[in-house]
C-alpha cells in the first residue's frame, strides 16, 4: 500500500476548531477514565475499519489499506491495556459521549455517498484523536502517559491520512472538500457545550475552543 505524501495530507484541514483548554484540564485531572476510554476507542477504531472491509468485500484495495490499520489499532489497544493492567486499573465499560453517534448519524445511506461519508467520519475521528493525544503528549504531568501518547501520534496521523487517500481514490477534491467541511461543522457541534460531571471526561467528550 502506498500512502499519500505527508505534505498532501497536512494540507487538508480536517478539524474546524481546536480542543479547548478546559477539555485538556479535565483530561489531565482524570487520567484513569481517559485511559480506559482510550482503550475502548482503539478497539472501536479497529472495528470501524473491519466493518468497512465487510461492507465492501469485493474491494481488494480497501482490504489492503484497512487490514493493516485495524491490526495497528488493536496493537494500540494492547498497549493501553497493558498499561492499565500494570497500574491495577480494570478495563470496565464507560458511558460513551454522544460524539460518535452524532457523526454516524450524518452518514448518508445511499451508495456511493455512504462510502464517502464513512471515510470522512472515520478520518475526522482519527484527526480529533491525534489532536488531543498531541495535547496530552505535551502537557500531561505523567511522564509515562506523555510517552504513550507521543508514541502513538505518528500512526494516528497516518490513519486519518489513509482515509483521505481512500476518498481521493474514488472522488475529486471538488466533491470531497465541501462534504468534509459540512461534517467538520457537525463534529464541532458534537463537541460543543460543557461537561457536567468531571468523571465523564473522554477522549471525545465536549470541549472545543470558541471560534
Amino acid at each position: 500500500m502506498t500512502s499519500a505524501p505527508t505534505s498532501e495530507v497536512a494540507a487538508i484541514r480536517w478539524l474546524a476548531a481546536p480542543s479547548s483548554t478546559s477539555w485538556l484540564e479535565q483530561a489531565i485531572a482524570r487520567p484513569q477514565e481517559l485511559l480506559i476510554d482510550h482503550a475502548h476507542c482503539e478497539r472501536k477504531a479497529a472495528g470501524a475499519a473491519l466493518q468497512l472491509m465487510f461492507r465492501y468485500p469485493s474491494s481488494e484495495a480497501l482490504a489492503q489499506a484497512l487490514s493493516p490499520l485495524a491490526q495497528e489499532e488493536l496493537e494500540h489497544f494492547d498497549r493501553v491495556l497493558d498499561l492499565l493492567q500494570r497500574r491495577g486499573i480494570a478495563l470496565r465499560p464507560l458511558p460513551a459521549p454522544a460524539y460518535g453517534a452524532r457523526l454516524a448519524g450524518e452518514i448518508r445511506r445511499q451508495e456511493p455517498l455512504r462510502q464517502l461519508d464513512s471515510f470522512l467520519v472515520a478520518g475526522l475521528i482519527e484527526a480529533r484523536s491525534h489532536e488531543r493525544m498531541a495535547l496530552l503528549a505535551e502537557h500531561s504531568p505523567d511522564a509515562e502517559l506523555r510517552l504513550l501518547y507521543g508514541d502513538l501520534l505518528a500512526s494516528e496521523a497516518r490513519h486519518f491520512g489513509l482515509y483521505w487517500v481512500l476518498c481521493e481514490h474514488h472522488w475529486s477534491r471538488e466533491v470531497i472538500i465541501p462534504r468534509l467541511k459540512a461534517l467538520a461543522a457537525v463534529e464541532i457541534e458534537a463537541l460543543s457545550g460543557s461537561l457536567e460531571h468531571p468523571e465523564d471526561v473522554r477522549m471525545h467528550s465536549v470541549g472545543v475552543a470558541a471560534g
